[in-house]
Formats: C-alpha cells, sequence, structure tokens
C-alpha cells in the first residue's frame, strides 16, 4: 500500500450519490490511510455525514496489476492522534507542511473494516481478503453510519 502515493477515494452523504476523488496518501502500520483535504470539499462534507470510505490503491501502472480495495471507516482526528497522522503524511507529502497552513484545511483518517489485496502479476493469480480480526483492529466499528 505504501508504494502507491494516490489511491482513489470514494464517499457518500447520507442521502446521495457517491463521489470519487484522487487524493495524496499515506499508510500507517495499522494500515489507517490518511490524506488531506479541503473542509468545504464534497469528500470531506460527505464524510462528515456519513464516515463510509471505500478507497482504492493501485492498479494504474501499466504493467502492474496490483491493487488494493479498501473499506473503512473514516473520522478527523484531533491533538496527538492528528500530530502522528500528520507526521507520517507529511514523511510522503513534505509540501504538506505548507498546505497545513490553509485556511479550511482538514485531515481524514480513514480506519479499515475490510481490505482485499489482488494481484493479477502471478499466475496464478493471488487474491487475500482481510476482515477486522485478521487486521487486529477490535476497535473498528462495522457500521460506518455509526461511526
Amino acid at each position: 500500500m505504501r508504494e502507491q502515493p494516490l489511491a482513489v477515494q470514494s464517499s457518500a452523504p447520507a442521502a446521495g450519490r457517491p463521489q470519487s476523488a484522487v487524493v495524496g496518501i499515506a499508510v500507517s502500520d495499522n494500515f489507517e490511510v490518511v490524506f488531506d483535504a479541503d473542509a468545504e470539499s464534497r469528500k470531506v462534507r460527505n464524510l462528515r455525514q456519513a464516515a463510509g470510505i471505500a478507497v482504492v490503491i493501485g492498479g494504474t501502472d501499466r504493467g502492474d496489476e496490483r491493487t488494493v480495495q479498501y473499506e473503512g471507516v473514516a473520522d478527523e482526528p484531533e491533538g496527538v492522534e492528528l500530530e502522528r497522522l500528520q507526521e507520517l503524511y507529511f514523511e510522503v507529502f513534505p509540501d504538506g507542511r505548507e498546505r497545513r497552513e490553509w485556511p479550511g484545511i482538514t485531515y481524514i483518517r480513514a480506519r479499515p473494516t475490510w481490505v482485499r489485496y489482488t494481484d493479477f502479476n502471478q499466475d496464478p493469480p493471488a487474491v487475500v481478503e482481510f476482515d477486522r480480526a485478521a487486521l487486529g483492529l477490535s476497535d473498528v466499528r462495522t457500521d460506518p453510519r455509526a461511526a
């Protein structure tokens, strides 16, 4: 997941149509995905209404058919958690330190509830799924509406 600095993030408001956007991401050891965004963007408004998030990582480089499909719950961390995730993000995107000062910038953290890794570069292809238990994440709610 860390080999790819970009991902497609998808969300939907509580009652509305889905929206997707390309975002720059950093990934923690606990499979948290973090990105920055304008607080007035559709993605942030959607996630504030309904915390369910989907992310697709990889699959865009010709000849590299590895992808991660990721479903989870998003939030806007604060305090020590925010500082930890910002530092992780700034390791991947040093220019994020400057964006941090922009009015209205916020940070979104996604925590996984389900992950599927596929690798069609090999024969036979590898397909591996991880649920919360397999990821060792008992504290993430399974119902994103409950977040």
